[in-house]
């Protein structure tokens, strides 16, 4: 293979990784957004079960019975996490670092969006 078809393989192999990138961008951040408002009415719920002067009066069940969009929230959360959003959330990351990975053996490297990172070659010495 000479240096022509070489470069030719790198740019293809480079346009497949930024489209790749960018293809799962949206979802990436509708994921984040999903996991930002079901953490926020979590958090929201918590309070107000923890606030509740009633909350240390009742048994724990009927507690969370009278707290109900703290429970049902907690369960989304818990679904969430369980259905794997904490990868679905750094999905492109996890692809830069594993091709970054491959990539060091060639002396290269890609940003964030793909784009391919020439390393000097290191000089013998």
């Amino acid at each position: 293979m000479n240096s022509l078809e070489q470069a030719e393989d790198l740019k293809a192999f480079e346009r497949r990784l930024t489209e790749i990138i960018s293809g799962i961008q949206p979802a990436t951040g509708r994921w984040r957004m999903v996991l930002i408002v079901v953490s926020v009415c979590t958090a929201t719920g918590a309070w107000t079960w923890i606030t509740d002067p009633e909350t240390q009066q009742v048994a724990f069940f009927v507690s969370l019975w009278n707290h109900s969009f703290f429970a049902v929230s907690c369960i989304i959360l818990i679904g969430l996490f369980l259905a794997g959003i904490h990868k679905r959330v750094v999905a492109p990351s996890i692809i830069v670092e594993r091709c970054r990975t491959v990539l060091a053996e060639y002396n290269m490297s890609c940003d964030d969006t793909g784009k391919f990172i020439l390393k000097p070659r290191p000089q013998p010495q």
